[in-house]
């Protein structure tokens, strides 16, 4: 079982810019280890720590090579431009074809403090740009067309009443992909 919760959308926790971490000790190695288990069980290829309602710069993430960690990324270059459909632990349900740079380098540092620097392309680029938007209190609903954002936020709040959305879900780009950030 999880410790965390993952937040979903209306969560206002998801709208704020997450703040530096400042201590690298026995909590945030918890906290790293809780979120690997919560992204896991909630079967995500990545998690930023606002996701679970802390409000501090790290994410964790694991496409395939096990789990990883970058606390207090930033994405020092981008290259390229790749169209995928991008799924959220947050907004669950709903994938949306989201373009982002195909390529990044992020710097930040491990959960020892000591820096880190990785090079990503495609999928993992993604991710690592999807939680940096996290901690940065920015969905990817955000980064859509402003007619696939009205559409898609029609989505949410036809679900939140209990509506049928599958006609309006249809309509959207994103809808066939299987793999959630």
């Amino acid at each position: 079982m999880a410790h965390y919760a993952v937040r979903t959308y209306g969560d206002p926790v998801l709208r704020q810019r997450a703040a530096e971490v400042e201590e690298f000790d026995g909590v945030l190695a918890r906290l790293v280890d809780d979120m690997v288990e919560t992204m896991y069980e909630a079967e995500g290829a990545g998690l930023a720590a606002p996701q679970v309602g802390v409000q501090r710069r790290l994410f964790v993430y694991d496409v395939g090579d096990g789990p990883g960690v970058v606390v207090n990324p930033r994405i020092a270059d981008a290259s390229g431009e790749w169209r995928y459909d991008e799924g959220c632990l947050s907004i669950p349900g709903l994938r949306l074809a989201i373009v982002r740079p195909a390529r990044v380098v992020v710097t930040g540092q491990d959960a020892d403090g000591e820096p880190v620097e990785l090079e990503a392309d495609e999928f993992l680029a993604r991710v690592f740009q999807h939680e940096v938007d996290h901690l940065d209190g920015v969905l990817m609903l955000e980064r859509l067309e402003d007619d696939e954002r009205k559409i898609a936020l029609k989505v949410l709040r036809d679900r939140a009443m209990g509506l049928d959305t599958t006609a309006l879900e249809a309509r959207l780009s994103g809808a066939g992909s299987t793999r959630v950030v």
